[in-house]
């Protein structure tokens, strides 16, 4: 066996279904795992269920998020209105809906950007490693010591209250952590024979992160996004109440809590059903994502338990 043949078999490598990391305690994260994980599938089948009706609401509800008059104000759940009616008569199960879509599409966008930003801020500083990673750590630490709400009001208030400034806001803040995390699994691999090797034959730097490192990270990474989308969700939904996110009459599980909490006392179904909305969502995906981190990792249960 030549070193080429020596450092093809050595390198972690992507399956159809699949993906394997290299030794260390990691698994792999398949579609089996997840069925026979109970955790796992319970949080997969509840983000599911928030993820279907976000789909279906672009194509149906059963009556206009925006129409006023479908029904009496303050109308308490019925047959016609299963979640009632607000103050304008509109009806509150399809605003539930339709502002499924502004959150999920929120919190995923903020997770997505957050997600290559850190990624490459990570990779770039624990596998140069010296000063670099030693800046990019200092600066990483300080702003992880401000509370991520605090630092995405900040951001909101600079940008103006909107779907956008929200996601840009969300996404900055958690472009550290992932900075973090991806930089601490780089420093832990950057050392290995399969690493080395690659670096004996001259590969690049960028090959080398990319081809040689990186698969060792996404497995983590699949992990870390599960735990930020739900901070994602909860975040929206925190400065949509404050006021900070999508504006009136757009309909979003922050701002139709905001609205319930006005007419609480008239109509205290209001809020109920974007609040269980919410609830939902992040035990889903927070389900999911332990059950993951439990399969990649399955030193984690057992440290839990």
């Amino acid at each position: 066996m030549n070193v080429v043949d020596t450092v093809n078999s050595m390198k972690p490598r992507f399956g159809r279904r699949t993906m394997s990391v290299p030794a260390g305690g990691v698994r792999a994260i398949t579609l089996r795992a997840i069925i026979g994980h109970k955790r796992a599938l319970l949080g997969a089948i509840l983000t599911a269920v928030v993820v279907l009706m976000a789909i279906v609401s672009v194509f149906w509800t059963p009556f206009d998020p925006m129409a006023f008059d479908t029904g009496e104000p303050f109308t308490p759940p019925d047959f016609a209105h299963p979640m009632g009616t607000d103050v304008y008569g509109r009806d509150i199960l399809s605003r539930i809906m339709a502002g499924s879509q502004v959150s999920l599409m929120v919190a995923a966008a903020a997770v997505a950007g957050a997600l290559v930003m850190g990624t490459v801020i990570g990779l770039v500083a624990g596998y140069i490693g010296g000063v670099l990673d030693l800046a990019v750590t200092r600066v990483v630490d300080i702003l992880l010591a401000v509370p991520g709400l605090v630092f995405a009001l900040g951001i909101v208030a600079l940008l103006g209250p909107s779907a956008q400034s929200v996601t840009i806001a969300l996404s900055v803040v958690y472009t550290w952590q992932f900075a973090r995390i991806v930089r601490s699994v780089v420093v832990s691999v950057r050392s290995r024979s399969y690493v080395e090797a690659a670096r004996g034959l001259d590969a690049s730097p960028l090959s080398i992160m990319v081809k040689d490192i990186l698969p060792s990270v996404v497995p983590i990474l699949i992990v870390q996004v599960t735990t930020a989308l739900a901070w994602g969700i909860l975040d929206e939904a925190s400065l949509g109440f404050l006021g900070l996110g999508v504006q009136p009459p757009d309909p979003s599980w922050g701002s139709l809590l905001i609205e319930g909490r006005q007419y609480l006392y008239d109509a205290p179904w209001l809020p109920l059903g974007a609040g269980t909305m919410v609830v939902i969502a992040v035990l889903g995906v927070n389900l999911l994502g332990d059950g993951l981190r439990e399969i990649v990792d399955p030193r984690a249960g057992r440290s839990t338990s």
